[in-house]
């Protein structure tokens, strides 16, 4: 018997792109419809900050299928299309030029978006933010040809990646940041240390502290003028100062936000019919029993496919560790678990020399794990993390001591 059941996809994204992909591979045979405002078909965004950014990667590395996939697997791809209501109790789904769709079961992946300045001359020709293709499009023909004043606001891997970025093609870079270290609200002083020494070894200047009080010039951006009055004479300003789950849609629906749409382990809605992946799924992960909402690749990967065995009503659960890289300068890194607080951190390895390990630990436990420039080692790092161990901080830091031993049995004194 055909299957009549229609089930939508709002955000042709990396996720939603793989949820359509897992409907399928899960032998659902119905109506997919994958609805995105952007007029490129589903890809992924790392690269928009560094590869593609500097000109080194083709687009078409950037894209999750082929151009004939969707039409191949039967997926209606509806681009440049934005959905605007939300009707749950009616199961329908209202799209910009009015149209509606009528769905069985509906996934919301629609993303994240970036935070605006609101502060004087945020609107002036020459200030850019970066989450599209053609963001960074736009951007690149903009620091391709090296020799411009770049500032960029904010220090965390938005910020740190395209600072990277525009200094490796060759761009005079000024970051400021009301942050001690970069990335300090998620690496803490220690290891953020590590990249504001990474970033000012390789020539970008660190106005770290301080606040924007405005951007100035006449038409098009000049100068930043930071809090103590101090000002900057830049050609053009990129702002990256972090992003806001795209909500409005499940708000209309009725669905339950709070920091993005939330959701349970099975990455269901307080509507059983909707679910949510990515950016904008808020989850109570099984694993930490908190909500986390998490905005890295990794997770617009890895939960598609268990948003869609749960649309079909089979029994999955997102219980995966949340998983982020980067790649700044000569430096590749791999974060691993989640550390909103920790007592410590532990370093095993050549910090000075950019060659490490570094362990969160909170009572003597391992809750994230980072390794820099040391590879083949993240999946070892998140069997500690899950094997709740107390570890002996000494033998973590010793690098004889092979972390499989502290995983399958922990120590049982701390130092």
């Amino acid at each position: 018997m055909a299957d009549d059941r229609t089930f939508v996809i709002v955000g042709a994204s990396l996720a939603g792109a793989k949820a359509a992909e897992a409907l399928r591979d899960e032998g659902f045979e119905g109506r997919v419809v994958l609805i995105g405002s952007e007029q490129h078909r589903p890809y992924e965004r790392p690269p928009l900050t560094k590869g593609y950014l500097r000109g080194e990667d083709d687009s078409h590395k950037l894209y999750v299928h082929d151009e004939g996939y969707y039409d191949e697997h039967a997926i209606e791809l509806q681009l440049g299309r934005t959905a605007t209501g939300l009707d749950t109790g009616a199961r329908r789904l209202t799209l910009d030029d009015g149209s509606t769709i009528d769905y069985d079961r509906l996934l919301l992946a629609t993303g994240a978006e970036p935070r605006v300045l609101n502060l004087p001359g945020a609107t002036l020709a020459g200030v850019h933010y970066l989450r599209s293709i053609d963001d960074s499009d736009a951007l690149r023909a903009q620091l391709e040809q090296g020799g411009r004043g770049v500032v960029v606001i904010g220090s965390g891997w938005i910020g740190c990646e395209i600072a990277a970025s525009a200094r490796q093609l060759g761009n005079d870079v000024t970051m400021i940041a009301p942050d001690k270290v970069p990335l300090e609200r998620v690496l803490g002083g220690e290891v953020g240390g590590v990249f504001r020494e990474l970033h000012r070894d390789n020539g970008v200047q660190l106005l770290l502290g301080a606040g924007v009080e405005a951007i100035e010039g006449s038409g098009a951006a000049g100068r930043v003028r930071t809090s103590d009055g101090s000002t900057v004479d830049c050609d053009l300003v990129v702002v990256g100062v972090g992003v806001t789950p795209r909500t409005a849609l499940a708000e209309a629906g009725g669905l339950q936000v709070d920091n993005g749409v939330l959701v349970d382990g099975h990455l269901a809605t307080s509507s059983p019919e909707v679910f949510a992946v990515g950016d904008v799924a808020n989850e109570l992960h099984p694993f930490y029993g908190e909500r986390i909402r998490v905005e890295h690749w990794a997770n617009a990967l890895n939960q598609p496919p268990v948003a869609a065995k749960g649309m079909l009503g089979k029994d999955a659960v997102f219980d995966t560790l949340p998983f982020f890289f980067s790649d700044q300068f000569d430096v590749g890194m791999e974060y691993a678990g989640f550390a909103r607080d920790w007592d410590r951190v532990v370093f095993r390895g050549d910090v000075n020399g950019r060659e490490f390990l570094a362990f969160w630990l909170k009572d003597a436990r391992v809750v994230a794990g980072m390794n820099l420039n040391i590879w083949d080692i993240n999946e070892t790092i998140q069997a500690l993390i899950r094997s709740r161990a107390q570890v002996d901080a000494a033998r973590l830091a010793d690098p004889g001591v092979p972390l499989e031993s502290l995983a399958s049995t922990g120590a049982t004194s701390t130092s």
